[in-house]
């Protein structure tokens, strides 16, 4: 390459020309679950069906968990049956064994979302197994869920970093994804659960997974802790990644990593994409009405950047004395 040549397969991610990016919202369940406050179930059925209305592919809308694990879930059974349900919005929970899994299917989940983690410590500490044991833990509910003709998603926490471990090998990771595959598992997000991972490290262990398993379904989490979490949205991008998790406000956090923030922000996320030509989907004003609503949910400000300073272009009217400016500056 010449001296200030342009090489355009580095600078195509900046031009999404109408490339379509599934934005899946976790924010109700990843988010909602880590707030002290409870926020009414009434308000909870409201903000999904806000949501719903905006055009995202997929709304991860409860956790069918014990009461006592996570209190701020405890009404996921009322929530999941009824909400309005949009046609081609895709209605997940996440759950964590086979009782949970009937309780999802019972209350007509569309598709059941698994976690267990790529680190054994991380594990250990977040869902007291080991890996062997989740993985087996896990493998009935996949049967459950397909004896039901229920979709089943494997969300893999720490692939881009533990923070008690450190760096989890690729080959763990790709482990997990084999042996999920191997039981028909159709989707697997790759969780940057603790916001560790940056995006030369995205960008190559996206490329791996997609070229070793071009029939999976890819999703990417990425939690915003080190505040790279849009820059390794855009890393996934360019190679190759269409479907991604974010969170509206922001919301979120990991009770296992110090100082961890919430996801990548569902409205900084479409605001960003559609700037550079990607075609999400989603309706922004919309989404930006949902998530304006959210501190009077639960009692506190959000990290919301576009909520917070609206679009670029939505501009402000000049100040009052502005002609008066204009004519004491032309007439020095």
């Amino acid at each position: 390459m010449t001296a200030g040549a342009v090489d355009t397969a580095s600078t195509a991610v900046w031009h999404g020309a109408g490339r379509r990016i599934h934005l899946q919202e976790v924010g109700t369940r990843d988010g909602l679950q880590m707030e002290r406050a409870f926020v009414p179930t009434e308000d909870k059925i409201a903000l999904v069906d806000a949501l719903s209305a905006t055009g995202l592919s997929k709304i991860e809308v409860t956790a069918f968990v014990s009461p006592t694990a996570i209190p701020a879930l405890r009404d996921a059974e009322v929530v999941m049956r009824e909400i309005a349900r949009r046609p081609g919005v895709v209605y997940t929970a996440l759950v964590p064994n086979v009782r949970g899994a009937e309780r999802a299917i019972e209350a007509r989940t569309d598709e059941l979302n698994l976690v267990m983690s790529a680190s054994e410590t991380h594990n250990l500490v977040n869902l007291r197994m080991a890996r062997e044991q989740s993985f087996a833990s896990l493998a009935q509910v996949v049967a459950t869920a397909q004896g039901a003709d229920v979709a089943v998603n494997v969300s893999l926490s720490c692939v881009f970093g533990c923070p008690m471990e450190g760096d989890v090998a690729e080959a763990e990771v790709f482990g997990l994804v084999q042996r999920f595959a191997d039981l028909g598992v159709g989707g697997i997000t790759l969780c940057d659960t603790t916001g560790m991972a940056h995006p030369a490290q995205v960008a190559a262990l996206v490329a791996a997974a997609r070229a070793r398993w071009p029939g999976m379904g890819f999703t990417l989490h990425f939690h915003n802790t080190r505040g790279m979490g849009l820059a390794n949205v855009l890393a996934a991008i360019g190679a190759g990644a269409d479907r991604f998790d974010a969170s509206l406000g922001g919301l979120g956090g990991c009770p296992y990593a110090p100082g961890a923030s919430g996801n990548v922000c569902s409205e900084d996320v479409v605001h960003a994409l559609e700037l550079m030509g990607y075609d999400t989907g989603v309706d922004l004003a919309a989404l930006l009405e949902a998530a304006r609503r959210l501190p009077a949910l639960i009692g506190h400000d959000t990290p919301s950047q576009i909520a917070k300073a609206g679009r670029r272009l939505d501009l402000h009217p000049p100040p009052a004395e502005l002609e008066a400016l204009r004519a004491r500056a032309l007439a020095r």
